[in-house]
């Protein structure tokens, strides 16, 4: 009974995160690509877009990033500049980047060596590099991607126009995601999800909405005016998960923030192993999540109860021998107050287990993910369960807490 009833809440706790996903997805805005031909009729009615890509111990990155960008737009000299700002990187992260410019000879592409922290002053992340960039840079949008981002043909040309026509001082996207390894596919398209749920298009959108805020640092596109209305980089220079400050800033400050599904944008493959994976997410989570312990505890129960739950259920019917009694219609041994119960418990967690595909599924039409190993998903919502909490811990003890051996600490 007492199993039927846990399998009973993953399933109440399934239709509702259903429900939301199905809801986020329905209302993520798209952008449309035929109307920067509408809106700029000419070059010269083109704004000027600084795209800057801040780079550290990015070898593995950087040349493929770089090509896109150069690719995606036939953008001229005179409107388009692509800064890459290498942040002290201890690999080859600065030779590639210049290699790449003499061999492509192309003026828009430039590099910029950037220089030592300042020493009286925390700077956290790609904040200092980013805010080197800026100064070098004459454009009228600003444009931050990350090295593991890819813009798609007529990407910057597509945001700007979006931009313009809707008045916006901060667009962002969820660009495509790229799993590769095993564990980006139990992971990675899971928490997709999860952003769109807590981080409802509509809610964030809404500029009367103060509190509901959310950028993503692979794709950031400011107006310049914005951008330094606020402060930039340099006034969230401590922070760790500066793409969230900066969108609450731009909302605080009564700009127009956007968020929409970017999968025809760019694409992004975020993290390459199981490590860095869990690196980068226990450096973000908690402090996304405004350092709230009861928020990872309800995050990781809800991926308990909402995965591995359905699972686990038909692992102890299997494991106590009455699934394959119920199979075999030998003698059972369960009595016949039982035999209900094990079968609605088994119902109930196939349906949950369905669920996980649904999930998936709606999730791919803002990720553009495939539904590969979503029948995993018990084995992923354990891993995030793990995260949440590990984010937590290793952020308020400093245990680990770091990204590509920089040591990281909380603003003070």
């Amino acid at each position: 009974m007492i199993l039927l009833t846990l399998v009973i809440f993953s399933l109440i706790v399934s239709r509702a995160y259903t429900k939301n996903l199905r809801l986020s997805v329905k209302n993520a805005p798209r952008t449309d690509s035929s109307r920067d031909q509408q809106l700029f009729p000419s070059a010269g009615d083109f704004p000027k877009v600084s795209v800057i890509v801040p780079a550290y111990n990015e070898a593995e990155n950087i040349r493929d990033c770089a090509i896109a960008i150069l690719e995606s737009t036939a953008l001229s000299v005179d409107n388009l500049e692509v800064l890459i700002v290498d942040d002290r990187s201890t690999d080859d992260t600065l030779a590639i980047a210049q290699t790449l410019q003499q061999q492509f000879n192309d003026p828009r592409l430039k590099i910029l060596a950037g220089q030592a922290r300042p020493a009286n002053q925390y700077w956290a992340g790609k904040n200092w590099a980013c805010a080197q960039a800026v100064q070098e840079v004459t454009g009228e949008f600003l444009l931050f991607i990350d090295a593991d981002v890819r813009l798609k043909p007529g990407a910057i040309e597509t945001a700007i126009a979006t931009a313009e026509n809707g008045k916006i001082d901060l667009f962002t996207c969820m660009p495509a995601l790229v799993c590769e390894c095993f564990a980006e596919w139990l992971v990675q398209p899971l928490m997709f999800n999860h952003l769109a749920v807590c981080f409802d298009f509509t809610a964030v959108n809404d500029s009367s909405k103060t509190d509901s805020a959310f950028a993503g640092g692979p794709f950031m596109l400011f107006r310049r005016s914005a951008y330094e209305k606020i402060g930039g980089h340099e006034a969230v220079a401590g922070e760790i998960v500066e793409d969230v400050e900066l969108a609450r800033r731009i909302k605080r400050a009564g700009l127009k923030l956007a968020l929409y599904s970017g999968s025809n944008l760019a694409s992004v493959r975020m993290y390459r192993s199981w490590s860095a994976l869990w690196e980068g997410w226990t450096k973000n989570l908690y402090l996304g999540a405004k350092r709230s312990w009861g928020m990872m505890i309800y995050m990781a129960a809800i991926m308990l109860f909402l995965y591995p739950m359905p699972w686990l259920a038909l692992g102890i019917l299997l494991a106590n021998g009455e699934i394959a009694n119920i199979i075999t219609n030998h003698q059972l041994a369960i009595t016949n107050y039982h035999l209900p119960i094990t079968l609605l418990t088994i119902g109930l967690s196939a349906i949950v287990i369905w669920q996980h595909y649904t999930l998936r599924r709606l999730g791919a039409e803002i990720s553009d993910c495939p539904t590969k190993y979503w029948w995993l998903g018990g084995l992923g919502g354990v891993l995030i369960a793990a995260i949440a909490i590990g984010s937590a811990i290793k952020t308020e003890t400093g245990w680990g807490w770091t990204w590509r051996g920089r040591a990281l600490q909380i603003k003070s």
